[in-house]
């Protein structure tokens, strides 16, 4: 599987069904990997920053974590919706 460091953008590749060890990081930047930001279900707009109705709240999603219901995902999620609603702002208001 290939998927991205959620802080750096750094390239990951796992080999098949690979399960992802608590202790596991960017070989680049040394972020967790096991962490709500790398995980498939990790969703910023959803309730609890997670689409797993089950899954326990976890607060720091960057640090690695036992969550029950982990599944690598692509560590696509950057903020460039607060950027963009953030520079929409600003042209709303700018004088």
């Amino acid at each position: 599987m290939q998927t991205k460091c959620y802080e750096c953008g750094h390239k990951l590749s796992f080999e098949g069904n690979h399960t992802v060890a608590r202790s596991e990081e960017c070989p680049q930047c040394y972020a967790n990997i096991r962490c709500c930001k790398m995980c498939h279900f990790y969703d910023p707009a959803a309730y609890n920053e997670c689409r797993e109705p089950a899954a326990d709240r976890i607060v720091d999603k960057t640090k690695a974590n036992f969550c029950d219901y982990y599944q690598l995902g692509s560590g696509d999620h950057s903020n460039n919706n607060q950027s963009d609603a953030l520079a929409a702002a600003n042209a709303l208001f700018k004088k």
